[in-house]
């Protein structure tokens, strides 16, 4: 009886509230918040040195991620990329990306939601110091993106949130591809030739058909460990090893990592990358030329870039809109386009070492992430256009 009612009030409600599609994005918003109050209280102290805490290695030599701050970002958020590797492949194959007719729309639309937030960045800050987080306001969050869409209901049409999805995963494979190759470290040459050997390995054994596919994880293992010591940062071993997976088992390795990644392995990275003491004046984050670039190319690169790509590719008749999508909820979807957060703070990260320049993009982004999500929002709900 106990039991019984012990799974009908607390576990059937975790798994419905687990289950619905803005969850994630309630939980992500919840970590930032109760990291934020916390890093600004009396516990402010013992939070931040608890991210910042030493990890005991039992083999020092092995360079392994040494406090848990680093064991989140290069460790854990590997997985992240290994989840995101799996839906880019999923959907080039068998997806919305699976053929060019269906791909080249979000695709375009994806490169002028890059190229117009990296350009406007670069106009506030090309040629001082900070010239190097022009990949900030490129990112688009996924979970946060699509759980404000998911706001709307039956407003948002089917082909909206496919098309969001899309461009959304295409941003992620741009994404990463500007972190392994623009926010590298100093290669260490010997370590990317065994990661590269390593990798050779796994895409014979995809060829062969290899069915034991614990074997693809104990090699994913050794790749992360060469990239991690190669200088490419390691998060790109889980998309590297995601390509390798058979196809057939993607949609079950999918399921697997779905709940982990989401509801632990990225509130974890919100609450370790949130963690920031916030000045008493904010005059010296919202005068900072980091912070105009970064929220301008978010809320209106982000929009602006997606639209004007969207419509000359449809005005040339390269590509058209989807059954059911209209001009102003595309504009719609671009503002929700413009909220960053997961991958934007992660680029932050690389993009600066020094913790000042860090608070100011993290603050930047988490407050244009949220200006975008209400714009978006609002946007489309005030739309003239009945549920369906």
């Amino acid at each position: 009886m106990a039991r019984r009612i012990f799974r009908e009030r607390i576990i059937s409600p975790i798994m419905e509230f687990i289950r619905d599609s803005r969850s994630v994005g309630i939980v992500l918003i919840c970590a930032t918040f109760v990291s934020l109050i916390v890093s600004n209280t009396n516990w402010s102290a013992f939070y931040l040195h608890f991210w910042e805490r030493e990890l005991t290695m039992p083999l020092p030599e092995l360079h392994l991620p040494h406090t848990i701050l680093h064991l989140i970002n290069d460790a854990l958020m590997a997985v992240f990329f290994l989840l995101v590797g799996l839906e880019i492949k999923r959907e080039l194959l068998v997806g919305e990306l699976n053929s060019i007719k269906k791909s080249l729309l979000p695709i375009i639309a994806a490169i002028g939601g890059m190229v117009v937030p990296a350009t406007i960045y670069s106009l506030w800050c090309g040629g001082t110091p900070f010239s190097s987080g022009w990949g900030i306001p490129m990112a688009t969050d996924i979970a946060f993106s699509l759980g404000v869409l998911s706001l709307l209901g039956k407003r948002a049409p089917v082909s909206l949130r496919i098309f969001l999805t899309a461009l959304a995963i295409i941003d992620d494979l741009g994404g990463i591809l500007t972190i392994a190759i623009f926010y590298a470290g100093d290669l260490q040459w010997s370590y990317l030739l065994y990661a590269g050997i390593v990798m050779i390995a796994l895409i014979a054994m995809n060829l062969l058909k290899v069915k034991r596919y614990y074997l693809y994880f104990i090699l994913g293992l050794l790749l992360w460990y060469f990239v991690f010591n190669s200088g490419v940062h390691a998060t790109i071993a889980g998309v590297l090893l995601a390509f390798t997976i058979p196809l057939h088992k993607i949609e079950e390795l999918e399921h697997t990592l779905h709940d982990p990644v989401n509801f632990i392995i990225l509130p974890l990275f919100a609450l370790a990358n949130t963690a920031i003491v916030l000045p008493a004046e904010f005059g010296s984050i919202y005068t900072s030329v980091v912070h105009h670039g970064i929220t301008m190319g978010l809320v209106l690169g982000k929009p602006l870039g997606i639209y004007l790509f969207s419509m000359a590719a449809v005005r040339m008749k390269i590509a058209s809109l989807p059954t059911g999508m209209k001009r102003p909820q595309l504009l719609g979807m671009g503002l929700i386009a413009g909220i960053g957060f997961t991958m934007s703070i992660f680029m932050a990260t690389l993009a600066f070492s020094d913790a000042e320049t860090q608070l100011v993009a993290k603050v930047a982004i988490i407050g244009a992430s949220v200006l975008a999500g209400i714009l978006g929002f609002v946007f489309l709900r005030l739309l003239n256009t009945k549920p369906l």
